[in-house]
């Protein structure tokens, strides 16, 4: 089966306090056979990325406003003058703070929503094809 592939690789920054952050290299990625879902692996110090999965939509929103509970929360601020979005992550393992450049991951958020746009996800999954040559059967 063919897909694409929607990939930016930036640094962000880990917010270990108020005053002190850390460089993290990560990777968003999109599959437009997963059209529902953002991938974001974080190349920390380890053999493995650590890798997060979770709805477009609420990346999508987390640019303009503060949306997400549980586990993943996304929100635009400003920083230093300068637009960014701040994840917060949580998981059994330990929660973490995360800003991305707003530009970087905006830019990149509009590629994937050219690629398969809103509202346009469930056509990607082939759910009616599948149905119609099981029911054919």
């Amino acid at each position: 089966m063919h897909y694409t592939v929607v990939e930016r690789e930036l640094e962000l920054r880990l917010i270990l306090s108020p005053e002190r952050g850390i460089p993290v290299p990560a990777r968003l990625s999109y599959r437009t056979d997963d059209p529902y879902a953002v991938h974001v692996a974080f190349h920390i110090h380890s053999e493995q990325p650590v890798d997060w999965t979770f709805a477009r939509e609420l990346l999508v929103e987390g640019v303009f406003r503060p949306c997400g509970q549980g586990d993943v929360r996304v929100w635009p601020t400003k920083t230093e003058g300068r637009g960014v979005v701040l994840m917060a992550l949580s998981s059994p393992d330990g929660d973490a703070l995360l800003e991305a450049p707003a530009a970087q991951v905006s830019a990149w958020l509009e590629r994937t929503l050219r690629v398969v746009p809103p509202g346009t996800e469930g056509g990607q999954l082939g759910i009616d094809d599948a149905l119609d040559q099981l029911l054919a059967q």
